[in-house]
């Protein structure tokens, strides 16, 4: 039986803000544990190698830095992740967080829907003490799935400020990005999040917004201050999660509220079948509706 590697190749993995790389400046990052070196010439090109004899593709497209992490000299077959509705724009906010734990531990904690209630508590996003049924159709998209668009039913103090009736839609694709795009009668609110391994036993999670908000530079000050906030929650998890990993407890994985948690890692396992036999990749998710509590 052959076992997943934990770094899937040949496919597109964030790097880093395009801020972050001036003109005429380099960058060391260690991503997937190789160290690599990024530029930018004084065209504005941006260039990864790892060393002398080994270049990666990459690509600076909504503001960001993708990097093609691939095994050989193979070339991108897929365009890189992007935002829908924000083309040719930046974003308007970015916030960068470290987790102590490999990258499935953190797609794992990013695509699980239960958590939130017990994990993230705030006045300014919702009690713990109410949990209500929840009902989500999905259905299987490029190299992952997605939630179907649906209406917004438990609105948090940010979701509100966007405008009446709004909708949500929420997808995931290897190796593991996250987009989710909520939409109002006037406004278009989206943040794209992505895991980008360190090491075997460190990675990094992005979170960039997106919005037609005119007002939204008033608060970016708060709603950063808040996203902090939230991500080091999970951050907390994660390093206690790691104390229990220590002894080597058995996982499982049951009911509709883990069954995220398992698309991907048949997701991931069939990514890599079809990296090591040469032949195209074939989604395993099926549609169908999940029931939870949250």
């Amino acid at each position: 039986m052959t076992t997943t590697p934990l770094f899937l190749r040949n496919t597109w993995y964030y790097a880093l803000p395009g801020e972050q790389l001036k003109l005429g400046q380099t960058l060391s990052k260690t991503l997937l544990s190789e160290p690599i070196v990024f530029s930018r010439d004084c065209s504005g090109i941006v260039c990864a190698k790892r060393d002398e004899t080994k270049s990666y593709p990459t690509c600076e497209v909504q503001g960001n830095i993708w990097i093609y992490m691939s095994d050989s000299d193979s070339q991108p077959q897929e365009s890189v992740p992007q935002v829908p509705g924000f083309e040719n724009q930046s974003y308007q906010a970015v916030e960068t967080i470290r987790f102590p734990c490999d990258v499935d531990h953190a797609v794992v904690g990013l695509i699980d829907p239960a958590h939130i209630a017990f994990v993230h508590q705030a006045w300014w996003w919702r009690s713990p003490q109410i949990l209500n049924e929840v009902i989500k159709s999905f259905e299987p998209s490029l190299y992952g799935f997605t939630m179907q668009r649906h209406p917004l039913e438990q609105q948090t103090f940010f979701y509100r400020l966007v405008g009446r009736n709004p909708h949500i839609e929420i997808s995931f694709q290897l190796p593991g990005i996250r987009i989710e795009q909520v939409t109002t009668e006037k406004h278009k609110v989206c943040n794209l999040t992505a895991i980008t391994p360190i090491s075997d036993t460190e990675t990094e999670e992005t979170t960039i917004f997106y919005t037609t908000l005119a007002w939204f530079p008033l608060l970016k000050p708060l709603l950063l201050s808040f996203t902090r906030s939230f991500l080091n929650q999970d951050r907390e998890i994660l390093i206690k999660q790691q104390m229990g990993l220590q002894h080597d407890p058995p996982l499982t994985l049951v009911g509709d509220a883990d069954a995220q948690s398992r698309w991907y890692y048949r997701l991931k396992a069939e990514f890599a079948r079809s990296q090591m036999q040469g032949r195209p990749f074939v989604n395993p998710i099926k549609a169908q509706t999940l029931h939870w509590r949250s």
